[in-house]
């Protein structure tokens, strides 16, 4: 399978916007509350710190095979961004995350951002989606069960794999 890039995905509210240096300040805002870390760990980046990960996460994957999809999500009515959702894909395989900001959490957009995601990969010949929950986060749960997803059993790094197979 060849490289992916990422493009513009538009739901119903939402439109998913290829991830851009130039979001680091205002992503730092978005993603500024400690609560976010709770179940991932660290501490909210400083805007200069955001701006330097999304450097490496906009240059690539060194892996070739590798593609790292990364898209802040705009509300589009509001204008703001809330959050982001990233896709790594190898192969026939794609592992998904999302983060919302935690004044914006509570409206659906996480699972809106989702499913948006999942359904794009299908169409960029993606067989299966996985994701990685934390067992007590059930608001993460809530996003991938949004997306189709289902908990398989498996475990790693202390969070329950998430899969949903979305071969043609």
């Amino acid at each position: 399978m060849s490289a992916v890039t990422a493009q513009v995905i538009r739901t119903e509210r939402l439109d998913l916007l290829p991830l851009r240096v130039e979001h680091a300040r205002e992503m730092a805002a978005v993603l500024s509350d400690p609560a976010l870390h709770t179940f991932i760990g660290g501490t909210p980046y400083t805007p200069e710190a955001l701006r330097s990960r999304y450097e490496r996460l906009t240059a690539g994957s060194p892996d070739p095979s590798v593609s790292w999809l990364n898209w802040v999500i705009r509300l589009r009515a509001e204008g703001p961004l809330t959050g982001t959702v990233q896709a790594t894909v190898d192969g026939a395989v794609a592992e998904v995350a999302w983060v919302v900001g935690t004044s914006w959490q509570g409206r659906g957009i996480a699972g809106e951002a989702a499913r948006g995601l999942v359904e794009w990969l299908g169409g960029q010949r993606v067989e299966t989606v996985v994701a990685h929950v934390h067992p007590a986060h059930a608001a993460s749960a809530a996003v991938a069960t949004a997306a189709g997803l289902t908990p398989t059993g498996d475990w790693h790094d202390g969070e329950v794999r998430w899969s949903r197979s979305i071969a043609a």
